[in-house]
């Protein structure tokens, strides 16, 4: 078992984590060896050209570009594992190194504020880099049927009829 100490009394990692899954999520990734882990929510994803603190950074930077508070990391994880390829990585690494250089001593990923964050952006919308990782989000974020139910599509109709007996009409607000 391990404790951790503060301020003289001792808690138990299980306790921990507990205490931090009871007050929301854990929201820190862990990078290690060659994965980066997101221990709170039972996912991990494993870097071959690309440097795990790298993919980390670059899931924080997808997060920030295309913001959806009830989205999970996993799924920004799932649509960034495309730039873990040789042929993209020196374009990857270099940009990010770019980002943590702007973002100072902490790097991107230590700013804590997304404005901070989102101000940095804006400074390199027109690069290659930050263009390729925007347009690239787009299909490989919001193309995951499993995160579809999250913003309520059903997917495709064509296959089932069409949409005018599948809800065209069940609009409430209006």
């Amino acid at each position: 078992m391990v404790t951790i100490y503060k301020g003289g009394e001792g808690i138990s990692r299980r306790h921990l984590f507990r205490k931090v899954g009871e007050a929301g999520a854990l929201a820190a990734l862990v990078v290690s060896g060659g994965a980066v882990i997101s221990p709170g929510h039972a996912w991990g994803l494993e870097t071959k050209a690309l440097k795990p603190g790298t993919m980390a950074t670059l899931i924080q930077m997808a997060r920030d570009v295309y913001p959806h508070d009830h989205v999970p990391d996993k799924f920004y994880a799932i649509a960034m594992k495309g730039y873990d390829d040789p042929e993209k990585a020196a374009m990857v690494e270099a940009g990010i190194a770019d980002l943590d250089a702007r973002a100072g001593a902490e790097g991107y990923r230590g700013l804590g504020w997304e404005d901070d964050r989102v101000a940095i952006l804006r400074d390199i919308e027109d690069t290659p880099f930050f263009q390729a990782v925007r347009g690239g989000m787009v299909t490989g974020l919001y193309n995951q049927k499993d995160l579809w139910p999250l913003f309520g599509y059903e997917g495709e109709s064509y296959s089932k009829g069409g949409y005018i007996d599948r809800g065209f009409n069940d609009i409430e607000w209006l």
